[in-house]
C-alpha cells in the first residue's frame, strides 16, 4: 500500500478487460498501442495492466494503490462504446468504484439523449456524463450547438459533464480549450470537468479555469508530463479547488501515479482538496454512504 496518509478519489480509471483499447488481448496491436502508451507517459512497468483481466483483480489494483475510489468512465464514440448499463452493472457491487456515463450527441437526437442521460443518472446512479466531441463523427469543439442539449440535461439534473480532451485527439484543434470558457459561460450552473487537462494547453486551460469557477481540471497521466508542472503551481494558489487527481488508469501503472503525485511539489493545505475533497464535491457523494451518489 502506499505510504499516502490522504483520502484518494482516481478520477479516470478503466480495467483492461472493458476494451481491447485498454490492453485486453495480448497480442494484438491495441496491446501494443497501450504498452506503448504507458511508455510515453512515465510507467515503469508498461504491462501492469494485464493485472486486471477481471474485475475483482481490477478493485484490488486500486486498493493496493492505497485509493479509495476509482472513477470509471463510460465512453461513446464511433470506435468505442461502453453502454451505461455495462458500467452500472460493472461499478455496482464494489463501494471502490464509481461510474460515469456516456451518450453520442451526433447518434441520436436531442430528446432520446436527454432521456437516456436522466436514465444514467435516476436509475442507474452514475455520477455524470461523458462526452468527447474530439473523436466524434466529424470531430467537433465543445462549444458545437448540437452539444447543448447534453449540457442543458446536465445543468437540470445538477450533475456534472465531463470533456475528455489531449495530445491523442484526431487533431491539436478540437483540443484547444477557449470553447470550453463559452460553453462555462453559456452554463454557469453547470460542473465541466476536463480529462486529460486538455494538454499540451496547459496555460490555456489554466486560463480558462481561472475565469469560470465552474471549470474543473483533471491532467491526470500528462501531469507528469513536459509543462505538467504549471498544473501543479496554478493548483498551489487560485486553482486548489477545481484540480482533482486521476491515474488515466491502464495508461499510466496505478501506484505508481499516486507515489509520483505526491512528490510534484503540493503545498501540503491543498492536498487533501485534489485527492479528494474537490472530486467529492463534484460527484456530490454521501459523507455516510462512500460510494453512493446523490444528485441534485
Amino acid at each position: 500500500m502506499t505510504q499516502s496518509a490522504h483520502k484518494i478519489i482516481d478520477m479516470r480509471s478503466r480495467p483492461s478487460f472493458l476494451h481491447d483499447f485498454y490492453g485486453k488481448t495480448p497480442g494484438t496491436k491495441a496491446y501494443d498501442t497501450a504498452r506503448w502508451l504507458n511508455r510515453r507517459t512515465g510507467s515503469h512497468d508498461d504491462e501492469h495492466f494485464a493485472r486486471s483481466q477481471t474485475v475483482e483483480a481490477f478493485v484490488q489494483e486500486v486498493r493496493d494503490a492505497g485509493i479509495d475510489q476509482a472513477v470509471v468512465v463510460g465512453r461513446d464514440t464511433p470506435a468505442l462504446r461502453h453502454s451505461n448499463e455495462e458500467i452500472r452493472d460493472l461499478v455496482s457491487p464494489f463501494r471502490e468504484l464509481i461510474g460515469l456515463g456516456s451518450v453520442n450527441p451526433q447518434s441520436q437526437s436531442p430528446k432520446t439523449n436527454a432521456h437516456e442521460i436522466e436514465k444514467a443518472v435516476r436509475q442507474y446512479g452514475l455520477a455524470g456524463i461523458n462526452i468527447e466531441p474530439g473523436f466524434g463523427d466529424p470531430p467537433l469543439k465543445p462549444d458545437h450547438p448540437v452539444l447543448f442539449p447534453v449540457y442543458e440535461a446536465c445543468q437540470a439534473l445538477g450533475v456534472p459533464v465531463f470533456l475528455m480532451s489531449g495530445p491523442t485527439s484526431p487533431s491539436l484543434e478540437y483540443t484547444d480549450p477557449a470553447p470550453v470558457g463559452r460553453v462555462a459561460s453559456a452554463f454557469p450552473d453547470l460542473q465541466i470537468v476536463c480529462f486529460h487537462g486538455f494538454y499540451p494547453y496547459v496555460n490555456e486551460i489554466i486560463g480558462v479555469a481561472f475565469r469560470h469557477p465552474n471549470v474543473f481540471v483533471v491532467p491526470d497521466m500528462y501531469i507528469f508530463l513536459p509543462g505538467g508542472g504549471l498544473y501543479v503551481e496554478a493548483a498551489n494558489g487560485f486553482l486548489r479547488d477545481q484540480l482533482l487527481f486521476g491515474t488515466s488508469y491502464p495508461f499510466r501503472a496505478m501506484k505508481q501515479t499516486v507515489d509520483d503525485f505526491l512528490q510534484l511539489g503540493w503545498k501540503d493545505e491543498v492536498l487533501d482538496g485534489i485527492l479528494h475533497g474537490n472530486a467529492a464535491r463534484v460527484l456530490k457523494l454521501q459523507v455516510e454512504g462512500l460510494g453512493q451518489v446523490r444528485h441534485g
